[in-house]
This record gives structure tokens, sequence and C-alpha cells, in this order.
């Protein structure tokens, strides 16, 4: 064995330093511990390191820490309401195959629609392989579901068991059963299901509060068909819209869910049902911390109906409406952009018959106030038909009270008019419009057009109209408020705009069989 070197021989050595403390080190520790509030006795510079770090003050520290009160789980909430969730299997035969290039063209949504581009449902027969059968194929999607009451009723989404041949649910047990579709509501995208079988079924409270931005949220369902999960996050945001319809009032919550989410419950901290999760956005067709529910508010009102009667149906007063944008507010000379502007009363309709017209603005319903289209789309089909409400309308810079009675929202969209593609064909070029950068025509000369209003030959794409969306073929109605049917009376209209002082112009467009209003933005001078 070779020696060890003896390195105090070596130059550059130098003895190793005093591993004791000095006094007056001790005593600048000191004072920055008794700075820090934290009592050091006994203390003296004889004091071994050992004996600090267990000395009463460090002891003193570690008690307060074990004071401190652990993270609360939610294991005990998962153990109470997990029971009343159930997976929700369903088989479905379609009528039509898919295509031969191998393209399924049984997409729910239209394309180039919101809910086709940005959101992808989850757990619905489009998330599943299907299996042939015949000319046909039989698919088999899988969902969530939850009991609401003892005796089997249960709540999924429409779009879980829309248009199934058979229902089958699993609970929380392992045990199956054989479930019916009570009714459906597209609109709303809710189902009821009864589940035969039991009469003890554990069920899940819906909430009578609202949930607060920031509050707890569990998410509960059977993803990717795996069984019973529960994740968990917070309410992000709320009234959201995700162009579903007329009454999107979603929650959004960032619990992570997935296909075979849809329908389950999302359940505060009281083990009460705030939502029934039904979308995610998800470029990818997973969870990107995005989704929404639908409010308990509102599944206690379409179950209730669905249950009486196994289909909803809302008040209706007979309007196209459109939000108030501050440019249209300042057109019709209003502080506040809120309310629903009424771009055309359907004919013979409950709003039509009260004397309300286009242009008008509702800004409350029976005293409440409406703060946009949205709201009141939901506040009246939230109201039973034959009922009578009260609307205060903006008439022409007036108000006024209209008492109405509602009719009931047809099933069926009524049928658009028709759109003639080639309705700016065989004009004349028309007159422009200074200022605005389009070229308008009497509506009564082109082909198509019909009798009212004048026809957008022309559009400048660099103008002020092709900003606002003004392309060629729509027909022009109104211009502040006034027909017009002649590019001189339009441009009459703007300049007494003009002299009004106006910042821009409200006109009534038509097209593609609707009409709306537009604000457009008038130069001075």
């Amino acid at each position: 064995m070779t020696d060890c070197p003896d390195l105090t021989n070596l130059p550059s050595y130098r003895p190793p330093r005093r591993s004791v403390f000095s006094a007056r080190r001790i005593a600048l520790m000191a004072s920055v511990v008794a700075g820090l509030g934290i009592a050091v006795h006994g203390f003296s510079p004889s004091t071994s390191p050992s004996e600090l770090f267990s000395s009463p003050a460090h002891a003193q520290v570690n008690n307060e820490v074990r004071k401190v009160e652990r993270p609360v789980g939610f294991a005990d909430i998962v153990e109470r309401v997990k029971p009343s969730v159930i997976s929700v299997k369903v088989n479905i035969k379609e009528k039509t195959a898919s295509n031969d290039d191998g393209d399924d063209s049984s997409s729910p949504f239209q394309p180039g629609s919101p809910m086709e581009r940005f959101f992808r449902r989850f757990g619905g027969p489009d998330g599943f392989p299907g299996q042939k059968g015949g000319r046909g194929r039989v698919v088999q999607g899988q969902g969530s579901g939850f009991f609401i009451s003892a005796d089997g009723f249960a709540v999924t989404n429409n779009h879980v068991v829309d248009g199934a041949d058979k229902v089958e649910v699993t609970t929380d047990d392992g045990k199956t059963y054989t479930a019916k579709v009570i009714g459906t509501d597209q609109r709303t995208d809710l189902a009821l299901i009864k589940v035969e079988g039991s009469s003890n079924f554990p069920f899940a409270k819906l909430a009578d509060s609202k949930p607060r931005i920031g509050d707890w949220v569990l998410a509960v369902g059977n993803p990717f068909g795996l069984g019973g999960t529960v994740t968990a996050g917070i309410v992000s945001a709320s009234g959201r819209d995700i162009g579903n319809g007329p009454y999107d009032d979603f929650i959004q919550i960032d619990a992570p869910v997935n296909k075979g989410n849809s329908g389950g419950p999302a359940f505060d901290t009281n083990g009460e049902v705030m939502g029934v999760n039904t979308a995610i956005y998800s470029p990818s067709g997973g969870s990107v911390g995005i989704a929404f529910s639908i409010p308990a508010s509102t599944v206690k009102s379409v179950v209730a109906q669905l249950k009486d009667k196994g289909s909803v149906s809302r008040g209706w007063i007979g309007v196209q409406i459109q939000p108030v944008t501050s440019d249209i507010a300042d057109s019709l000379g209003m502080k506040k952009a809120e309310g629903a502007l009424v771009a055309e009363p359907q004919a013979n309709g409950p709003a039509a018959k009260a004397g309300i017209e286009s242009g008008d603005v509702i800004t409350s319903v029976n005293g409440e106030s409406v703060k946009d289209a949205r709201e009141l789309a939901r506040t009246i089909g939230g109201m039973a038909p034959g009922a009578t409400v009260k609307l205060n309308v903006l008439h022409k810079g007036q108000d006024k009270v209209v008492n109405l009675t509602l009719g009931q929202l047809p099933n069926t969209i009524e049928a658009k008019a028709d759109t003639d593609k080639d309705s700016g064909k065989g004009a004349s070029r028309g007159t422009d419009v200074p200022k605005l950068g389009m070229t308008v025509a009497p509506a009564d000369s082109v082909a198509g057009a019909g009798k009212e209003g004048v026809v957008v030959t022309e559009v400048d794409p660099k103008s002020a109209a092709a900003e606002r969306g003004f392309k060629e073929g729509d027909v022009i109605l109104e211009v502040g408020g006034k027909s017009v049917s002649t590019a001189g009376e339009v441009r009459d209209a703007i300049n007494t705009a003009r002299t009004d002082n106006k910042n821009s112009v409200l006109m009534r467009v038509k097209s593609g069989g609707q009409s709306r209003f537009v604000a457009v933005p008038i130069a001075k001078g």
C-alpha cells in the first residue's frame, strides 16, 4: 500500500480554518435570529452546532409548523357523491354508412359552424369506432350521467342518447341496468332517462345557488370508457356563449374532462350539482383545461318539463334580434350599449301584433333590465307560452311600455327566404354613395331584389362599408330610421345624421333573407 503524501510540505499548503464559531460571529447570528422574531435561550459562545439546532427556539418553530392546518382533500365529498354517477352506453344503428372514401358525413354539426370548427363534443357516438352491420353500421357510444331521484330518473346529454336504439347504464357498484329515454331537449343538450330495476338508487341534488368564479368544482364521469373518474378544478367563468344557440349560458370550468365525461355532473364542495358537463374547447380532441357545463338552474327547468310531458315548451315573442353595439347605441342616441335591438318582427307574431317595429330596442322584461340579446332570448325562453309580459321598449328615441302574450316557440326553424345569388346581374352600375365606399341602385331595378330599398351593386374593399360586412346583393331598407328607395334618399339620410353630429348612421340591411342593423361611421364635413 502506498503511503498518503504529506501535504504539509507543499508550498501551497494552508492549514485548515477553525471549525469553531468565533464569539463575534455567534453574536451576529444571534442578533439576526432575534431580528426574525425567534427567541434564543441559553445560547453561549461555547454552544456547539448540534446544540444550536436542538435548542428550544428551533423546537418552537417546528411546533408551529406542525400546528399549520394541512390541505383538505376531496375524498369525503367524492365518497358521498360518486355513487350517484352512472356510465351511459348506447347503441345506434345508422341509416347511412360512411362514404366510399372513408369520410364519415354523419357529423352532428354543419360544416364551418362554430361548434364544428372549435368545439368537439365528447362522449357521443362519433367518438367511438362503429361495427358495420348490413348496409349501415351499429355505433356504440359512451357517456356519463347521474341520478336525480331514488326511483331511477337520471340526467345526461341529448347528444349522448339522441337516436339511440338501446340505452344501458352501469352504476358505481358495477351493476348494469336498462334505461328508457323519457325526453330530450336539443336546444340545451339535455336528456332525461329512467333506469328500471330498483327504487333506492343513490341520487344527487341540483344546487340552488349559482357558483362563483374561483369556486372549487369536481367533475365526475366516465372518460374514454375507463369507469368512474374524478378530477378537480375551479370555475373559470360564467355566462359563456359557445355559439351553440341563443340559450347558451354555460359555466366554464378547468377541471380536466374528456370524451366520455359528457352528461356527467360537476359538483361543488357541498356535494351538489352545479352543472352538467357538455362540451370542451379542444383543438387536439383532449382536455386543454376549458370545459363547459349547463347550469343547474337550466337543468331544473328543462328536466321538470321533460318529466312532465317529455318535451320542452318555451315562450316566444316572434322577433329577430341582435346585440346593441356601441356604434348602434350612438346612432340611436342611447347612453349605454344595452338591450336587444329588434332587427325584424315576424309577421303575425306576438311582437308585431303588439306594435313592436324594426329598430325598437327592448330594454327590460317585467321590470328586469335586459343586458343583451342573449339575455332576452333566455328570459323569454324560460317563460311559459301564454304568459303575459311587460316589455319596456325604446321606440324612435322615446320610451314606451308594451304588454303582450307569449306564443310558443316553434320546434322547427322556419325556412329562410331564398337568396338570389344573381341578384346583382343585369343591374346598372348604380350610384355612388360618397364617404361610404359603395354603389347602390333601386331594388325594383334589380331582378330578384324585391321592391323595397336599394341594392348594393359594388363595394370598395377598403371602405367603411366593407369593414361593416356589406357585400354585393345586400338590400338597404332604412337609413337613419327612414325608408329609402333611391341613392339620393340614402345621401340625404347620411347628411341629416352628419348635421345632427352623429358619428355613425344606422342602416337596416337585408342579407340572405334576414334583416340586421349596421352602424356605419360617417365622415365629417
